[in-house]
Formats: C-alpha cells, sequence, structure tokens
C-alpha cells in the first residue's frame, strides 16, 4: 500500500519535493504564493499550539501556512 505524505505530516528541519495537490480550490493559492510542484520545501518551525508553521520554499523565502493548507500539498 502506498502512502501519500503531506506537508503537514513533515518534522521540523525535513525536507521534501512536492509533487502535487489535494485542493483544487487551495491549489490555486498555493501556486500564486510559488508552491510549485517539483520545489523543494523544508518544514522550518513551528507555533507552539501547532499551527501555523513555517515552511521553507526552494530554499529562497519562509511561507507561513496553516496546517489544513499545508495538508493539501503532497510530497515525496
Amino acid at each position: 500500500m502506498l502512502l501519500t505524505r503531506n506537508v503537514a505530516d513533515l518534522k521540523k528541519g525535513e525536507r521534501a519535493v512536492i509533487k502535487s495537490f489535494s485542493d483544487r480550490d487551495m491549489s490555486l493559492k498555493l501556486l500564486e504564493m510559488g508552491c510549485l510542484p517539483g520545489c523543494e520545501v523544508r518544514l522550518d518551525a513551528i507555533a507552539p499550539f501547532g499551527d501555523p508553521i513555517c515552511v521553507r520554499v526552494g530554499g529562497c523565502y519562509c511561507l507561513s501556512l496553516r496546517r489544513n493548507e499545508a495538508a493539501s500539498i503532497v510530497v515525496e
């Protein structure tokens, strides 16, 4: 059985590559923010209560996302 992972599943400091999006409506917003398929992401920080999280996109900038937004980014 193949398990899909998303950005919300990453541990602090872990890297992954964006594969696709699970939410069509959210995907447009994420694409506009630079979350493109094939781009590397790294989980940099997690807020004290777990939401939001800070994701470094392409090694260039940090993006603050809610966990439900991060969960729609499928990674490999």
